[in-house]
């Protein structure tokens, strides 16, 4: 499992791993978790943005209920194993 590290704004650096990701539209989407291996843990949607001020990739977190429906229920098809609620 890839874990990567994100640099909020207003805090400190925030270790994710990375479970699956997938392209839609054009748009790229991960999904994280902030637990290793088997442990229980949260599942976070992150949608990739362009930061025009930057050559970086930002993501920011799908908070649109109808985008965040459809690509869960794609990750859902992804990983069998995994319900995301």
């Amino acid at each position: 499992m890839e874990k990567i590290t994100f640099m909020p704004d207003d805090g400190d650096a925030v270790d994710f791993y990375v479970l699956e990701q997938t392209t839609i539209g054009g748009v790229n989407y991960i999904l994280v978790t902030d637990a290793k291996d088997d442990e229980d843990g949260e599942a976070y949607i992150l949608k990739a943005e362009s930061d025009a001020e930057s050559n970086e990739q930002v993501y920011r977190m799908v908070d649109d209920d109808n985008e965040l429906a459809a690509v869960s229920g794609v990750f859902e098809n992804m990983l069998e194993d995994i319900d995301l609620i």
